[in-house]
């Protein structure tokens, strides 16, 4: 009789499939997660290329220079935002800024403005001279101004978004917890009016 139970014992599948099941169920929904996580950044980095598209379209216009106009602009693209997330805080996590130049190849190439760099920091600072080229009284690291610029400028907008995940996987599967990510285009404000030069280059001296 002994032996018959061990051989039945031994034999007895009962119970296989949910064993099975709990030694892959972690992983298939730590991989279902990760899909939909991933799923989510790349609908939200989509939504957003769209919906700065329409801000710089609207922007180039002659009215887009207007600060009410560009926090209207900017209203609007953190509300397609909150739409997809609504835990991401818009005055901490959704970063909008607008830099021009007066022409696209400066915009592509980006180069800082020239400085004596005394200390050897690769830093404008301490009084150190710079050519200021565009003569706003500040050193810029990519030789751009601030804002939308005047007609026939070109700019830059860009939108900068960060969040916390929605799913709890980042430490399981290696991934930081908060994703972040940025968009942005180019486009010349419309000819509207003639386009604002710069004078001879200046001088200027950065602060500590």
């Amino acid at each position: 009789m002994p032996t018959l139970l061990n051989h039945q014992i031994l034999h007895d599948q009962s119970g296989n499939t949910i064993t099975e099941f709990g030694l892959i169920a972690p992983a298939v929904v730590t991989l279902l997660l990760g899909t939909m996580d991933v799923g989510h950044s790349l609908y939200m980095r989509t939504v957003i290329d769209g919906a700065i598209q329409e801000i710089a379209r609207d922007s180039a216009l002659e009215d887009g220079a207007i600060l009410g106009k560009q926090e209207a602009m900017d209203y609007r693209i953190k509300q397609k935002i909150l739409a997809l997330n609504n835990s991401i805080d818009p005055a901490e996590d959704i970063k909008i800024k607008r830099r021009y130049y007066k022409n696209f190849s400066n915009a592509y190439n980006a180069e800082e403005e020239e400085f004596v760099d005394s200390n050897d920091n690769d830093v404008c600072d301490n009084g150190e001279a710079f050519t200021d080229i565009n003569e706003n009284g500040v050193w810029d690291a990519d030789g751009a101004d601030e804002g939308q610029g005047g007609a026939r400028d070109v700019a830059i907008v860009s939108v900068s978004v960060s969040y916390d995940r929605l799913f709890p996987i980042a430490s399981l599967i290696g991934l930081p917890e908060k994703v972040s990510f940025s968009a942005n285009t180019v486009l010349a404000n419309q000819p509207y009016a003639e386009q604002a030069q710069y004078g001879a280059p200046a001088t200027g001296s950065c602060d500590d």
